[in-house]
């Protein structure tokens, strides 16, 4: 084995040594929330799962849609998702129930609720940015008290 030979199998080991640290770092650092990676999991991510579920045998009224849903038309499906995502942050249950009244899921139930879930996550990633400057929950209330009406 020559002495350049020596050096070629020296550097090309080293190299792939050099990317297997650098691969085992960026799945840390997604790991640990520093980067946010497309499609992933983000440990950051602010999540509400509400179910309420009322049962009274006595009363069989089942208008769910009050005259706040209506207006949900008047909003842009961006709207929605940012009323959505800044009511979530706020974790206040009346809030949050007050804006899917607004957006047209009272109770967060109804016909295309999963489907406007389910494009809240791609909206989010689409909107990271806009996500990440309403993590404060002081912040977020201010922004739905100033849009839920309009």
């Amino acid at each position: 084995m020559t002495r350049n030979t020596k050096i070629a199998l020296g550097c090309g080991g080293a190299g792939c040594l050099v990317l297997i640290l650098g691969v085992i770092v960026v799945f840390v650092l997604i790991f640990a929330g520093a980067i946010a990676a497309p499609g992933i999991y983000s440990p950051n991510r602010n999540s509400n799962d509400n179910y309420n579920r009322n049962s009274n045998n006595s009363n069989t009224n089942l208008n769910e849609n009050s005259s706040d849903s209506s207006d949900s038309s008047s909003l842009s499906d961006d709207d929605k998702h940012k009323l959505f995502q800044a009511a979530g942050v706020t974790k206040d249950s009346e809030l949050i129930l007050r804006v899917l009244r607004k957006i047209g899921f009272p109770n967060g139930t109804g016909e295309g609720y999963q489907d406007f879930v389910k494009d809240h996550m791609r909206w989010a990633m689409n909107n990271y940015a806009w996500v990440q400057s309403m993590t404060d929950p002081t912040k977020a209330r201010e922004y739905v008290d100033e849009h839920i009406d309009d």
